[in-house]
């Protein structure tokens, strides 16, 4: 079976123009993934995991490096090199990315938050909302809470909303960023059961634990990075 993704040699680099220091976030980065696997990405505070999913979802233009994609048709492009339009394209129907927070329009409904992948990929809004019922109950979200906006919910239901909306719409490579960061034990376990679902059904996932039995858990590979080496000390005029 062919990898949904291949990762060569990725590196991220930050320009501070006030500083004039370029800060690497993550270098020499190398993975796979396939098709009901999930990629586990493991290290120190630091070492640039964040970075290398928003190098994937091209929230971060890569400084170097490959990110060989395959998509449903059987084709590879190098998101590395994709333009904006391709990039939305394969978000809306292909790439799907759990964040560490939610962002949301303010005054949307949690549904209508949930809702939202399917809609844009083409599915009837009622059958979005229908569907994105479904999965915030198998995500302990009270139907209470519902039709009302995110923005008032706890950081624990704000994450299941965020889990919900990244897991409804099922795509071939979905990134997870600290996914149970700021859930409970027992509403940790109904995310942990949806993923190994995704799995079941052929989801490729790239994902960031911090807690180690989640790791043995889930992953079938675990990537483990190191901080990058900083050529030269960081300008300390700034602290002064």
């Amino acid at each position: 079976m062919q990898p949904v993704l291949i990762v060569e040699g990725l590196a991220k680099d930050f320009f501070l123009h006030e500083q004039r220091e370029t800060i690497p976030s993550c270098s020499n980065v190398c993975l796979e993934s396939r098709e009901g696997k999930l990629t586990a990405i493991v290290g120190p505070t630091g070492a640039g995991k964040s970075s290398v999913l928003k190098c994937i979802y091209r929230t971060y233009l890569p400084s170097t490096g490959r990110i060989m994609f395959r998509d449903k048709a059987g084709q590879s492009m190098d998101l590395a090199r994709a333009d904006e339009h391709q990039m939305l394209r394969l978000r809306q129907r292909e790439i799907g990315f759990v964040t560490q927070f939610l962002n949301c329009l303010p005054r949307k409904s949690a549904l209508d938050v949930v809702a939202e992948p399917l809609v844009a990929s083409g599915v009837n809004r009622t059958a979005a909302r229908t569907s994105a019922g479904e999965m915030l109950a198998r995500l302990a979200v009270p139907q209470r809470l519902w039709c009302v906006p995110p923005a008032t919910f706890s950081g624990g239901e704000k994450q299941r909303v965020n889990l919900a909306r990244g897991l409804i719409s099922r795509p071939r490579l979905l990134l997870l960023d600290e996914p149970t960061a700021s859930l409970d034990p027992g509403t940790t376990d109904l995310a942990v059961k949806l993923i190994e679902t995704l799995k079941e059904d052929g989801v490729a996932m790239i994902a960031i634990f911090h807690q180690p039995d989640l790791v043995r858990r889930l992953a079938d590979d675990v990537v483990a990075l190191a901080p990058p080496v900083v050529a030269k000390e960081y300008n300390k005029e700034c602290l002064s």
